[in-house]
């Protein structure tokens, strides 16, 4: 007789529905809590800034005070003080042109280590991110010096040209693994149809990788627009960028705190517009490759 070999039976055991439900839930109330402690500072910002100084500056702080535009009045000078508009217009200026500058130095580098690779293209990655990581009161001297020298000192250009440079190795680094996505034979159909790099980059690489450049450009927009050092070191009147604007109300004497949340609420909206606007394409480009 010959005896036969029992096979072990395979099951795909899956965890119940209601575990399942269980840590479904879970999850979602933890990123519940997770963005409430992150919204809170937010929210207290935009309270204390309708508060008065006085009631602003009490401890505890009092959530009953009575509500007042105050602060807003001062920021936007109803008190005699210096209006905001100059400073806000030269960060804008500073924050889209220097945007716009790493887009088109960003796009081609990027097909060049993405689409159409480079020999050691991973050590180019790997010299952009290095740049990044050199403090930045190291540099900040030298290119003093320099702009004293060529008398660019409070000069918008001056800051569009280092947020420029600042941003794009981290462009470079986000863009190249947004364009790998990108299928290869499409561009060689294209280069098969005659077309040139800038058509392949402007009307077959740029509409395929929309979201990646969306996400890359907020990034961007929100770093220059939030950048602080250089601009305070190197601006003065002229010059002036609404975060450097916004330390002007920090005084050693009196009270200002609901004058500079009002400030800060102010100063923020841009962003938050901005984030607000694109948040769609801003989640499918930095989903983008994380599903094969």
């Amino acid at each position: 007789m010959s005896a036969t070999a029992v096979r072990p039976v395979v099951t795909d055991a899956k965890p119940p529905v209601r575990t399942r439900r269980r840590a479904g839930a879970g999850l979602g109330l933890v990123a519940w809590l997770v963005g409430i402690v992150f919204f809170l500072p937010i929210a207290w910002m935009a309270l204390t800034s309708f508060h008065s100084e006085s009631d602003a500056a009490t401890n505890p702080p009092s959530f009953a005070a009575s509500l007042t535009l105050d602060g807003y009045r001062e920021f936007f000078g109803a008190g005699g003080g210096a209006s905001p508009w100059p400073a806000l217009v030269n960060s804008a200026v500073a924050s889209i042109a220097s945007t716009l500058f790493v887009l088109v130095l960003a796009l081609p580098a990027a097909y060049a280590l993405s689409i159409r690779p480079v020999k050691k293209w991973t050590d180019v990655l790997f010299f952009f991110l290095s740049t990044k990581m050199l403090p930045v009161v190291a540099g900040l001297l030298p290119i003093y010096l320099f702009a004293k020298n060529t008398d660019m000192l409070d000069n918008i250009w001056l800051l569009v040209i280092l947020y420029t440079s600042m941003n794009l190795p981290i462009a470079v680094w986000m863009m190249q693994s947004f364009l790998a996505e990108v299928p290869v034979a499409i561009v060689e159909a294209a280069r098969v149809d005659g077309a040139k790099l800038p058509t392949i980059l402007v009307r077959v690489v740029a509409p395929i990788a929309l979201p990646g450049i969306a996400a890359t450009s907020l990034i961007c927009f929100i770093f220059s627009w939030n950048e602080l050092l250089f601009a305070r070191v190197l601006t003065g009147v002229v010059a002036e960028t609404a975060p450097v604007f916004l330390t002007g109300f920090i005084t050693s004497q009196g009270l200002f705190l609901a004058k500079v949340c009002a400030a800060s609420l102010v100063i923020s909206l841009p962003v938050l517009a901005a984030g607000f606007a694109a948040q769609d394409k801003l989640v499918q480009g930095l989903s983008l490759g994380a599903v094969k």
